[in-house]
């Protein structure tokens, strides 16, 4: 589903995306923590994407927040990044005909 890291991250953030709202932060964390978080999205087969930048901007944003509209294209192209590596479709979307 997604490729294995030879090395965790130094900083993980995890979102949640409905289909409806803008994606929601769940977990930040730093080195351990950000190890553990990284663990348990591979052992789920939670889609990963390596971008320390992103990453460090995200954990800024308080637990629970919303993305703010400024990353909204940057957490679009991670989001459709998710759904190309685990074979599915959007909320809502169809094939064109």
């Amino acid at each position: 589903m997604s490729k294995t890291y030879d090395q965790y991250p130094d900083t993980a953030v995890a979102l949640l995306y409905d289909g409806r709202n803008a994606p929601r932060i769940t977990a930040t964390g730093q080195g351990e923590v950000a190890a553990r978080i990284f663990a348990l999205a591979q052992h789920h087969g939670v889609p990963l994407q390596n971008d320390p930048e992103l990453a460090a901007i995200l954990a800024q944003i308080p637990l629970g927040d919303e993305i703010p509209e400024a990353l909204y294209r940057a957490i679009a192209e991670v989001i459709a990044f998710a759904y190309l590596v685990s074979g599915r479709l959007p909320p809502g979307y169809s094939e064109p005909e």
